[in-house]
């Protein structure tokens, strides 16, 4: 029972690493796995001591010892009960993902989709790809559930957007230094190579998230400022939403629906009239529309903020008239873009 008592200790304190040290840019991927070890077996001694009286008092005066002398030496210490110990591997994992120091490499491995999780990695249970693996349980919960509605994001797509905003709120309530949240989401972006689509999908349905508080309504605000200076990426996301999601995310962000609008007026000065197609078409590479879906997508912003309607359409008849103000289709792209808009 000595040894018992010795490792729960361990395993406490180890939760408490897990939740604020800076230990963990230390941490390798062995260690990453022994800590979910170590978690699974406090998961194992509570389900075959937990009706036993006598042992658990004994459990619980230990953890009230651990506790205590966390508390003494560590602010804000979270403490952990006996009734903790049946979800230690959550516990492990929610405290890793909510600590700023937790470094990108662990990050990773616990993202990666290319191998099965839980194989065997030495002595231990590899951990790499636990999220991921977590992520496709919740999706196809939320796919299953009777009453959830059916996303045009896709369930994945939602559970990684409450995940990455849970994240960035962790980053972003320490303090007011914003470096450690950027660096999060430039690795995440390096990480979505090849994969962009989903990781525009991402942000959208973490931007779709409530914000029923401080700590998420900052977050926002932080992931709408840092996906503005990455132009090519808000463009390309652009490309992809459809008008009903473009409509609900700018009817809940005026930052995007503002940001988006220029998008949609830059693609529009760089197309040109195809005589053979009988249309607008975009001239410049990189992300883009048809004319069709660029008016859609204008169709949207004006239908989440009618307001909006009225200014653009009075700078885009300014541009029209500056092209000669002509009403014959294929002559000025605003006089025909304006044209569209009011059919």
């Amino acid at each position: 029972m000595e040894a018992v008592l010795k490792n729960l200790a361990s395993t406490v304190e180890m939760l408490a690493v897990a939740a604020q040290s800076d230990a963990l840019n230390h941490w390798d991927k062995q260690t990453l796995s022994r800590a979910f070890h170590w978690a699974r077996y406090c998961e194992h001694v509570f389900s075959k001591f937990h009706n036993n009286a006598a042992i658990r008092r004994i459990m619980e005066k230990q953890l009230q010892l651990t506790n205590q002398t966390l508390r003494d030496t560590i602010p804000g210490y979270t403490e952990v009960s006996f009734s903790d110990l049946p979800r230690c591997q959550h516990l492990l994992l929610v405290r890793l993902l909510n600590n700023p120091e937790l470094p990108s490499s662990l990050m990773k491995i616990l993202f990666d989709t290319t191998r099965p999780v839980k194989t065997m990695h030495g002595d231990y249970e590899d951990v790499t790809g636990l999220c991921s693996h977590i992520v496709q349980c919740k999706s196809v919960y939320k796919v299953l559930s009777p009453l959830a509605d059916m996303s045009a994001l896709g369930a994945d797509a939602e559970v990684q957007g409450e995940m990455l905003m849970e994240r960035l709120e962790a980053l972003l309530n320490q303090g007011s230094e914003t470096c450690r949240a950027e660096q999060f989401l430039g690795s995440v972006l390096q990480g979505c190579e090849g994969a962009l689509q989903q990781f525009c999908l991402v942000i959208a349905a973490a931007l779709l998230t409530s914000k029923n508080c401080t700590a998420q309504t900052a977050a926002h605000d932080f992931l709408l400022d840092w996906l503005q200076k990455k132009h090519s990426l808000l463009q390309y996301m652009c490309s992809l939403l459809s008008p009903t999601l473009l409509k609900d995310l700018a009817k809940e962000h005026q930052k995007l629906r503002d940001a988006s609008c220029n998008v949609l007026k830059k693609w529009a000065s760089e197309m040109e009239y195809s005589l053979s197609d009988g249309e607008w078409v975009l001239t410049s590479t990189g992300p883009g529309v048809s004319f069709k879906k660029l008016t859609e997508l204008f169709l949207a912003l004006f239908d989440a903020s009618p307001s909006l309607r009225g200014d653009v359409e009075k700078e885009l008849n300014a541009l029209k008239i500056s092209d000669g103000d002509f009403d014959v289709t294929g002559l000025s792209v605003w006089g025909d873009l304006l044209s569209a808009l009011n059919m």
